[in-house]
């Protein structure tokens, strides 16, 4: 089972792809889709979603995953990263995908043990669980995480454990 995580940004939004081969995860890629930051907000988003929609169309996973949105002290920023993160939502569920959304916490808690775990962290226990690969920044590492998580409960969802 091929399962994309998404962790959504209008600037820079992360994507990791994992691969479930029963307990085994193998990456399959990862990386960063950018908008012009000079360019319209609607053209930002347009072209947000023709990105992901792309990503999906190259890749064709099975499943998706995406961060929920995190209320942060700056209102403007938190109303566009909940945009941008409507366009991936969209485009996964246009493409027929199933999406698992999870909160930052839960991310952390799953992949580094402690729902307060900081990028650096996220990415070095990517890192640990995917040896030799090369992780195109913190939004790449935190969309694994996201794909990680997923994977995680994909499998207890299977043996009737709740992880939540």
């Amino acid at each position: 089972m091929l399962i994309l995580g998404l962790d959504p940004g209008l600037g820079t939004t992360g994507w990791g792809l994992v691969e479930q081969q029963g307990n085994r995860l193998i990456h399959r890629g990862n990386g960063r889709l950018r908008t012009d930051t000079a360019a319209p907000l609607a053209r930002r988003l347009a072209h947000l979603d023709m990105m992901v929609a792309a990503l999906i169309v190259d890749h064709a996973p099975v499943a998706a995953a995406c961060e929920e949105v995190f209320v942060n002290s700056n209102a403007r920023s938190t109303l566009k990263l909940a945009q941008a993160r409507g366009v991936l939502l969209a485009a996964a569920a246009r493409a027929g995908l199933e999406v698992g959304e999870y909160a930052p916490t839960l991310v952390k808690q799953s992949v580094v043990g402690t729902g307060r775990a900081e990028k650096a962290q996220i990415h070095a226990m990517v890192a640990r669980l995917m040896p030799g690969i090369t992780i195109a920044g913190p939004d790449a590492a935190d969309a694994l995480a996201v794909a990680i998580c997923h994977a995680h409960h994909l499998a207890s969802a299977r043996r009737g454990i709740s992880l939540r």
